[in-house]
């Protein structure tokens, strides 16, 4: 009964360490996390999380429990639901059994904004950057409106596509194309603002950060494997964007 009961805990630890980690949590959250969630249980717990694998380990070392992520998208809703339930299983505040049940529910809910909301806060990240520029207000609008574009563009690269840089370098062509495109015909006043500006919903921010957490932190796996795909990344976005560039030269006749 006992060793079922220690099964059935490292069971629904590891699946809040996959959601954690998979959803964007930095590694050392998800460690932390699962370290206070063995203390209310009454076990102590030991984990130790990566970009590839996650293992969660009794204090004596006598049972082992594997889980390996698919990290591939950030959704930091299920983050902030995952660290709440810890919280409250951790001051008894609800008891494993509900804990297990509302893990399992965050595992297979779908928790995301609208398209609107999508769409609108991409357009807003778009124009935050110009203002540094102090670029014109025709620019600002259509940092706004060419943001949108080059997210949705991104976007159905991604369902078209399981690699995870072909659909930024669709979004940064978009973009490029666009932003040039609307200069040449004197809509616009500078690409180069329209283009920095415009880019900035497909930046990796989130991987960045966290990695450079993780190397601060010392752990530097998985700091190197984030910083490395955002890098990656970030690289895709360069190309895609130097393409569309390229091609709005070649429509109106630069080249």
């Amino acid at each position: 009964m006992v060793e079922k009961r220690l099964e059935n805990i490292m069971d629904v630890c590891g699946l809040i360490a996959k959601i954690l980690l998979e959803s964007g949590a930095e590694t050392t959250r998800v460690e932390s996390t699962i370290a206070y969630i063995g203390q209310a249980a009454g076990i102590d717990l030991n984990c130790h999380a990566t970009m590839t694998a996650i293992f969660i380990s009794t204090e004596s070392g006598g049972t082992t429990h594997l889980v390996k992520p698919n990290v591939s998208i950030f959704n930091l809703q299920k983050v902030d639901a995952i660290n709440s339930l810890s919280r409250q299983f951790s001051a008894h505040e609800i008891d494993f059994d509900e804990l297990e049940r509302s893990v399992r529910n965050v595992d297979h809910q779908v928790i995301d904004f609208t398209w609107l909301q999508k769409i609108i806060g991409a357009g807003l990240v778009s124009v935050a950057p110009m203002l540094l520029f102090k670029a014109t207000w025709s620019d600002l609008a259509l940092a706004f409106f060419v943001g949108i574009v080059g997210y949705l563009a991104s976007q159905w690269g991604s369902k078209h596509s399981k690699s995870p840089y072909l659909s930024v370098i669709v979004g940064s062509l978009v973009i490029g194309l666009l932003a040039n495109l609307l200069q040449y015909v004197g809509i616009a006043d500078s690409a180069a603002n329209i283009i920095i500006g415009s880019l900035m919903p497909l930046v990796p921010g989130v991987p960045l950060t966290n990695s450079l957490r993780e190397i601060i932190d010392r752990d530097i796996l998985s700091g190197l494997v984030r910083g490395i795909d955002a890098i990656m990344v970030a690289g895709s976005i360069g190309i895609g964007t130097i393409v569309g560039s390229f091609m709005a030269h070649i429509l109106t006749g630069g080249i």
